[in-house]
Order: C-alpha cells, then structure tokens, then sequence
C-alpha cells in the first residue's frame, strides 16, 4: 500500500469516528451543549481534527445531519411492507408512517427536528428536508394516481401540501412532552385527510 493511499484510509477512518461521535453526542446531549473537545476526545483525536476534516462543528453536525435523514428517508422509500399486496398509495402511506414513527427516536428527534432547524436556520432546514422527501413524496403520489388509486389532481402541489402536513406532524412529535400520544394524535388526523384522498 502507498503512503499516500494509507494517509487517505487513516484520514477517512478519522473523519467517520469524528462523525459517528458526533452522531452519539449531539443525539444523546444536543448541538449546543456538545463541544468540538468533547467530539475529538470520544474519537481520541486531536483537538484540530474537526477543523481539518470540516472546517468547524456546524459542518460536522451537517454531515450528522444528512447521514440520519439519509437512513430515514431510505427507510421512507422502501418501508417494510408487502410489496405485492399493496400499490403506491400504500406504499407512500406506510413511507409516511415510517418517517413518522422515526420522529419518535431520541436521536432522530433532537439532530433532525429540533437542532436541525435551530443550528441550520429555518430555510436551509426546510430546503434540506424538501430535498430528501419531497421528490420521493411526488414520484408516488404520480404512481398512486397512475394506479387509480387516488383521483387526478396536480401532483406537485398535492405533494407539497402532505408534505407540509407531515414535517408539522414531526416537529410536534419531536417537541411533545408526551410524543407517544403526540404520535398516536397526528397518526388518527392524517389518516382523515389519506381517507379523503383515496
């Protein structure tokens, strides 16, 4: 192995440890109280490590960021049902409910749904959460109509609208004191307005 490809394994190792600590720390105790010493400590690197790799903690807990909405959102696309039984609009609304419940994981909750937007501002948080799920909500949603299952309508502005519908229904799961009940009440709601649209 060359120097410099070894230089590049231990760099990529030092940048996924300082990635999965921060992941660890900022779900367990939030943005603000977490530290770039407490991050590079529990990795066992160097205090700088985090400015070499990212520059600074907003752009590590960035890169925290987009590794759980990218586990979410693949959870999202392809939920844990019977495919062959069920057609888009129900895979869109088991996708839903996917996301959904993910809002009540500590850890999604906090680096998500409430450091997300506080750390990243309100329209670079929206932007982002618009880029994991909005196409992905407009694909199915033109299956769904493509299928019959749910009439005509304008897809883009559908999907924009129980998108909206949706991250509220997170955002209150995520801040609830009681976000089991919190889950169950947006679960009972949506359904109405699913109800409406098949």
């Amino acid at each position: 192995m060359s120097r410099d490809s070894a230089r590049a394994q231990q760099a990529d190792a030092s940048r996924r440890a300082l990635v999965a600590e921060g992941r660890r720390l900022f779900g367990a105790r939030g943005y603000h109280v977490v530290g770039v010493r407490d991050i590079t400590a529990a990795a066992g690197l160097s205090r700088g490590a985090v400015a070499h790799h990212f520059g600074g903690k907003e752009d590590l807990f960035l890169a925290v960021f987009d590794e759980v909405e990218r586990e979410v959102s693949a959870g999202a696309a392809y939920p844990a049902v019977e495919l062959e039984s069920t057609n888009a609009w129900d895979r869109f609304r088991a996708g839903v409910e996917f996301y959904l419940d993910a809002a009540l994981r500590p850890e999604v909750q906090r680096i998500t749904l409430i450091d997300g937007p506080a750390v990243l501002g309100w329209a670079r948080w929206r932007s982002l959460e618009e880029d994991y799920y909005l196409g992905m909500m407009v694909k199915f949603l033109r299956r769904a109509i493509d299928d019959g299952a749910i009439p005509a309508q304008p897809v883009e502005t559908l999907a924009h609208m129980i998108f909206g519908s949706v991250t509220e229904g997170a955002l209150m799961i995520a801040h609830s004191s009681a976000p089991a009940a919190k889950r169950a009440e947006v679960r009972q709601v949506l359904e109405r307005l699913f109800r409406g649209l098949g």
